[in-house]
């Protein structure tokens, strides 16, 4: 407990430089593209238009609902694929954010809680340009602003909370072990189709352990809270209220564990140079 209360207060210490770190990382990431940060919008476009292409139109599908509500397959493909996204970039970047950046830490006097944080808060930029984005394009397509929209604040910092918890993680484990990383990679990859992001896990009703097990993810928990929200269906944090409990008991052993081995090895990370 002592660790993690650590780890939360050097982030409110450091808030400002978190944020003015987090938009040089996002500049300096695509300085070297003609199109800068809209590479950021258009490498996620151009992968839903192609899982949208492969999962609805090469093959017959069931129609996906959404709290008892039958909504278009693109519809809800758009509404939890930018949250993946986020999550995607966010952990990847958020496990090698501390060993990358070693040379330069062993310069600097900031506490390396902050790394991944900064890292991930870059990623959350760009994750309310595209959200603005579908909202808009929600407008259009007949799911007008609602008062649902407001969980949204709520499943936002829902998210920022676990990937922050499973970047301490990984960051920390990745300094010590490289592979963790690559494996992290691969993982990441599979969870994509495994999270409930490209198909309704509804499909598995007829293997219903099976489901369930597969409903424990906690990005499961934050893609249909989004889903709720965006198609203005009901109080998704509420009416699941026990999927909300298990959602933050696993944020906080996820960030408890985090803190614990970040404050353990961070005073070991320069030995790793």
């Amino acid at each position: 407990m002592k660790t993690a209360l650590t780890v939360i207060r050097e982030q409110i210490q450091h808030f400002y430089l978190i944020r003015r770190l987090s938009l040089y990382e996002l500049k300096s990431h695509n300085r070297n593209n003609y199109l800068g940060m809209a590479w950021e919008v258009i490498n996620p476009a151009i992968q839903v238009v192609i899982y949208w292409f492969v999962f609805s139109t090469l093959r017959e599908r069931d129609p996906v609902y959404v709290g008892g509500v039958e909504v278009p397959f693109f519809a809800w493909l758009l509404a939890a694929f930018f949250l993946w996204i986020f999550f995607y970039q966010s952990t990847i970047q958020g496990s090698k954010s501390i060993y990358t950046r070693l040379r330069m830490l062993s310069k600097m006097n900031f506490p390396m809680s902050v790394i991944p944080n900064f890292v991930i808060f870059s990623k959350f930029y760009v994750h309310l340009f595209m959200l603005g984005v579908i909202i808009v394009i929600f407008q259009f397509a007949g799911y007008f602003l609602n008062i649902y929209y407001l969980q949204l604040v709520y499943f936002i910092f829902a998210s920022f909370c676990l990937f922050f918890a499973i970047s301490l993680i990984t960051s920390t484990l990745s300094t010590i072990i490289r592979d963790v990383h690559m494996l992290l990679n691969s993982t990441l990859r599979m969870m994509l189709y495994l999270s409930g992001v490209l198909w309704p896990l509804s499909m598995l009703s007829e293997f219903n352990t099976l489901m369930n097990l597969m409903k424990l993810n906690p990005l499961y928990y934050l893609i249909e809270g989004y889903r709720y929200a965006l198609f203005g269906v009901d109080w998704y944090f509420i009416t699941h209220w026990e999927y909300t409990l298990f959602f933050w008991g696993l944020v906080i052993v996820l960030f408890l564990l985090g803190a614990k081995i970040h404050v353990k090895f961070r005073r070991h990370f320069i030995d790793f140079l």
